[in-house]
């Protein structure tokens, strides 16, 4: 990549802290070299910004330099980076749609810029909400109209004026603008993550807002034990059915549930709350939109994005950035500062990392493990150093920030500090786990489950780097796949999930194994947990946006609230449980406790047992055998009761298990642990025993 680091021998570079990875994995040691390569790259983009730009900090600021600025004499400033124009204009209605009378200077390094003065009463010549649009000459002297890459706010026309998004000017009078009235919280030892997405948050046929947001579902949100919350679909997006990820206007966050005002006043209502909020942050690719979106914004195939194949996303159809080009990184880096400065977001959840991380795209690319997968010539080391810098730069200059990573690959070190040679998240989605719930529920029956390839799945994660556990999330909910609950009874929620209704053994099974499937997750499969929102109470059916295939329907693209408000139907026994189990969660904090240790798994008698925050989780997945005196090994001595139980009647179980009854250990080993007690285990039951 060039520079005083990359050019010296790779062994010769020193990376502060790599002998504790090193320490730590041993099997990475032959891949010192290129750790150390890649670490050099990354020192000397650190280098390059600090001789240039005076330090990280100034070049990730580049929202207060590009875009549109009013200056303090109400004049407006606006700076673009087109390297391939010809010439840049401003139009719009403040100077009556007149392409070429507004032309900006061309500054050194492909910059523009233009300043309109104030008018002669004083005030500002671009009015608040009135449209603007840049005008791009190509060499060959065609017109081009585009939307500012650095544009605030973006609102789609008026039905019958088509598709294509408009750029207004946002400069609200000081009374419109919101002020944050709270601190932002700090980081949760125990991340416990409600993924959510506004749009869908209402129970009508139609997209919902902020202010509906803050009114209707922050309250559920704190009510369940969540912490965090996880807000997908805020960068803007055209193309609603995208589910965000088809991002047009990366400094624009979506019109269609309000104003950045009105996104502000949730970020600050949720704070008030005490949840932390995350971003999902889509810079793993952009819309192929031209008109308004990033793609072609100085008439060329280049400006942000690689040429040619290495440009283009063959399975999303999409446009990938050139990590390399430095404005490119100023952009990216920037917008991660916008959305942390601009509108108090905590921390990100980093979309599509796979796909930056390797030359393939992780198409079809299954990632055994093999260390050569990972330190290899696939491997795209401009993406990984941005995703470096970018950890590296949040971590600096916002201490409480948190960053997690959605990569199925498994990299070693990704979510290691930067100082050692990791790629710096704290966090990785643990993808795995809900693929293994929806194929067991989809192609084996329950008697073949197999507790051991379970527990597998969900302990098999590396030592000392961070995971999200989650049954589910918003890609398992997707038109074309169902939801857990889905899965497990069907149509027969249409039918049974009254309480009024006839007993149903469909509905009892799946009540019992979705409580059972969400508290494994929970206490087995990482140091974070996340749901997507309804699926606490086991909303039914899929999600699908309006779109010409549905006829433009909202049927499926909204949550149906009152299925769990409804004390006659037994969505709210779900949803209980899941309050029960943060709650537990909250005191005992297994999440940031060492993980689990299994002490138990038994393929005959379907019952997975382990300890961990001093707790004995004991779940038995058998369909129809219940134990009696069933012996399970625990490591710490003493007298335990049960502090959960998936069976009890206000959960919509049986209460078979009598919690007044203590279990005192005696000194028998068991299952490699020092000490056992015996239990009453019913089918389809997961406990948690407590010390008394």
């Amino acid at each position: 990549m060039g520079g005083k680091y990359s050019s010296m021998d790779p062994m010769d570079v020193e990376v502060p802290d790599l002998k504790s990875m090193l320490e730590r994995d041993s099997y990475l040691k032959p891949y010192e070299k290129e750790i150390r390569r890649r670490y050099a790259c990354y020192k000397d983009y650190v280098d390059k910004v600090s001789e240039q730009e005076g330090g990280l900090e100034n070049f990730t600021q580049g929202y207060k330099y590009f875009g549109f600025h009013v200056n303090d004499d109400n004049s407006v400033t606006s700076r673009e980076w087109a390297p391939g124009a010809e010439q840049l204009y401003l139009t719009g209605d403040f100077n009556g749609w007149n392409r070429e009378s507004h032309p900006y200077n061309k500054l050194p390094y492909g910059k523009w810029e233009i300043t309109i003065p104030a008018r002669p009463d004083g005030s500002c010549p671009i009015n608040h909400l009135s449209q603007i649009k840049i005008v791009v000459r190509q060499p060959n002297g065609s017109l081009l109209d585009r939307l500012s890459p650095w544009a605030q706010y973006v609102v789609p026309p008026p039905k019958n004026e088509g598709v294509t998004y408009r750029q207004l000017m946002w400069n609200p009078p000081p009374e419109q603008k919101y002020h944050f009235k709270h601190e932002k919280p700090k980081k949760p030892q125990s991340f416990r993550i409600y993924e959510c997405h506004v749009g869908i948050a209402t129970p009508d046929a139609k997209i919902g807002s902020y202010k509906e947001f803050i009114q209707n579902v922050l309250p559920r949100i704190v009510k369940l034990g969540y912490n965090a919350i996880q807000l997908m679909a805020i960068m803007e997006h055209a193309y609603y059915a995208s589910f965000g990820y088809q991002v047009t206007s990366f400094f624009a966050v979506s019109s269609r549930h309000g104003t950045p005002e009105e996104l502000k006043e949730l970020i600050d209502a949720a704070h008030a709350h005490g949840l932390y909020v995350l971003l999902d942050i889509v810079h793993s690719h952009a819309s192929k939109n031209v008109l308004d979106g990033l793609n072609q914004f100085d008439g060329t195939d280049s400006c942000y994005f690689h040429t040619g194949s290495r440009g283009e996303h063959p399975l999303w159809d999409s446009r990938l950035f050139n990590y390399s080009e430095y404005e490119v990184l100023r952009f990216l880096l920037s917008n991660l500062r916008w959305y942390a400065d601009v509108y108090h977001f905590d921390g990100f959840r980093f979309d599509g990392v796979t796909s930056m991380l390797y030359h393939s795209r992780g198409i079809g690319q299954g990632f055994s493990g093999n260390y050569d997968e990972y330190f290899g010539l696939n491997t795209d080391t401009e993406a990984l150093v941005y995703l470096m810098l970018a950890n590296y730069m949040l971590h600096k200059l916002y201490p409480e920030s948190v960053t997690i990573a959605e990569d199925v690959s498994g990299m070693p070190g990704m979510c290691r500090p930067v100082n050692e040679g990791g790629v710096g998240f704290d966090f990785r989605l643990g993808m795995a786990i809900p693929d293994k719930w929806i194929k067991l529920l989809k192609e084996v029956k329950d008697d073949a489950w197999n507790m051991g390839n379970i527990v597998h799945t969900l302990t098999n994660r590396r030592w000392m780097e961070k995971t999200v556990a989650y049954a589910e999330s918003h890609d398992q909910a997707l038109v074309g796949d169902k939801t857990i609950a889905f899965w497990l009874m069907d149509k027969e929620m249409y039918t049974h999930m009254s309480l009024l209704s006839p007993p149903s053994d469909i509905i009892d099974r799946g009540l019992a194994l979705h409580k059972m499937i969400r508290l494994i997750t929970h206490g087995l499969g990482g140091e974070a947990y996340l749901n997507f929102i309804g699926n606490e109470f086991g909303h039914p059916e899929w999600l699908d946006f309006p779109r010409v295939g549905n006829n433009d329907s909202y049927h499926y693209a909204r949550r149906q609230w009152n299925l769990v408000d409804d004390p006659l139907l037994k969505y709210k026994f779900l949803a209980e449980f899941d309050a029960a189990m943060n709650s537990l969660e909250e005191k005992y904090g297994w999440l940031h406790s060492d993980p689990g240790y299994v002490s138990w798994k038994h393929e005959d008698d379907k019952i997975i047992a382990f300890e961990r925050a001093g707790l004995l989780f004991v779940l038995n997945f058998h369909h129809s055998k219940s134990f009696t005196n069933y012996r399970i090994g625990v490591n710490v001595p003493g007298e335990y009761q049960v502090v959960l139980d998936s069976d009890e009647e206000r959960f919509g179980g049986h209460k078979r298990v009598d919690h007044s009854v203590h279990h005192h250990t005696s000194d028998e080993p068991f299952g490699g642990r020092k000490h056992s007690l015996q239990a009453y285990i019913p089918a389809r039951t997961a406990l948690i025993f407590g010390k008394v």
